[in-house]
């Protein structure tokens, strides 16, 4: 595993934990649970603004999830590059 892989991880993880904090910023549900709470949330928005059916609002929700992590994935590639001199 090469440094550009590495630092795409580590921008994943924390735009995923920064996303998840985002969302859990007023609760006062225990930090153990927030993950969790995250994702019923963002499903209960998904199915509570658009109307979808229940199953399409969790697959909706993992989507966002998943585009996240891809997204800050690539950011952390892109900038390692340009640190690095190779962009």
């Amino acid at each position: 595993m090469n440094n550009q892989k590495r630092v795409g991880i580590i921008t994943a993880l924390i735009g995923l934990v920064a996303l998840i904090v985002l969302l859990n910023a007023s609760t006062s549900a225990p930090i153990i649970n927030w993950p969790m709470e995250a994702y019923l949330g963002t499903v209960f928005t998904i199915g509570w603004m658009t109307g979808v059916p229940d199953f399409l609002a969790y697959l909706l929700a993992i989507v966002v999830f998943v585009v996240v992590i891809g997204v800050c994935y690539k950011l952390g590639v892109g900038l390692y590059r340009i640190m690095a001199g190779r962009g």
